[in-house]
Order: C-alpha cells, then structure tokens, then sequence
C-alpha cells in the first residue's frame, strides 16, 4: 500500500497498554483513528510507523490515561462520519471519566428517541475510542451489551473496571450438565441452537 498525503494513516505510531497494542493515525495535524489490537493484531500492521508530533503527544497522554494519573484528553481529533455519527461522537466526548451514559439517554441528547439500532451502530463505528470514549455507553441496567474495539467486552470491562464505572455483563450461562434418563440411559444433548439464542435473551443478564 502506498502511502498518500490525502489519507488519514499518512502518520502511524504504535503504542503499547494493558489492553493491548495501540495504533494510532494522524493526517498531520490530527488524530484520525485509533484502533486497539484485535488478537494481537492492528488493522495497518503492514504498514511501517511513522509518527509525527501530535501521535506522540496522544501516546504520552494514552500512558497517563492507563496510569491513572489523566482523565482527560487534550488532543486535536478529526473523526470523519456522517453528521448523525458525528453528533454522537461529540457527545460521546463529553462524558467525564468514571460517568456513564444508557444509550437511551444518548438516543434522547441527540434526537433520535426510541432508535436503539441507530445510537449502538454510531457507537460502535466510533473511529478513536479512548479519546472518544464509547466504552461509557452502557445499557440502561449497567449491562454491556457489547464493544467493538480490541477483543470485545473484556476490553470495556478492563476500561470500566479502570474508572471505577459499575456494570453488569451479559454471558451465556455454563451448557447443563448432561442428565442420563434413569429408565432407559440415554443421554440428553445440548441444543447448541439454544445456546447460541441465549446470548442476545435478556434473561441472561447478569
């Protein structure tokens, strides 16, 4: 791939955190992703660094984020998005270290009541995570409903547990021991259908 002036990774610098390997991009002036390693790999792991003046300025203050010591970031950032995702974004920067919002409540600050599908699609395509911090949306019960940065909701749970934000999060219950009928020994078998069905019931909420 060759590199281009009018692209957002003309600048990468990688970093690493107790979530994993970071990289960031720049387009000279400002932060334009960050992506958080995906089973130990970032999307332009091909790609050679070549960091730049605000990239090292983001991974000082990503250090002192991971540190404890900053909960604020004072970062230029372009995310680029569609109007509506970048009313969400906004918001989404204004949520203060150790505060949450439901998406409710985000869907009702930005006009969209009621569009559940549309506030978590938003979120989820959230282009600078940490900086723009999506991972203090959370269900109206505290539940995490998911996260699409590194490797998913052990990811947020490891960012909320580091602010201190309750949560709650939903598993898939342990499959039931299989029972042996007493009359004629048979085994029953696990319904992986079932299973799988599981994840999104709400009753599994924990």
């Amino acid at each position: 791939m060759t590199e281009n002036a009018s692209t957002p990774s003309e600048y990468i610098l990688r970093t690493a955190s107790p979530i994993g390997l970071l990289e960031l991009t720049s387009d000279g002036e400002h932060i334009t992703s960050l992506s958080i390693a995906r089973q130990g790999v970032v999307p332009l792991h091909e790609m050679p660094e070549r960091p730049n003046a605000v990239l090292t300025e983001a991974a000082k203050q990503l250090s002192e984020y991971f540190a404890g010591t900053r909960h604020d970031f004072e970062l230029p950032i372009a995310p680029q998005g569609t109007p509506f995702q970048l009313s969400v974004w906004h918001r989404l920067g204004t949520i203060g270290w150790g505060e949450f919002l439901s998406y409710g409540e985000l869907g009702n600050e930005v006009g969209k009541p009621g569009a559940a599908r549309a506030i978590g699609g938003a979120v989820g395509a959230n282009p600078i995570p940490l900086i723009i911090p999506c991972h203090r949306i959370l269900a109206g019960d505290r539940r995490i409903t998911g996260y699409s940065g590194g490797d998913g909701i052990p990811t947020k749970v490891w960012l909320l547990d580091h602010e201190g934000i309750g949560h709650k999060t939903n598993r898939i219950p342990a499959p039931p021991v299989a029972q042996r009928d007493a009359a004629t020994g048979a085994v029953a078998l696990i319904d992986l259908e079932t299973l799988v069905d599981a994840e999104a019931r709400p009753e599994y909420a924990l």
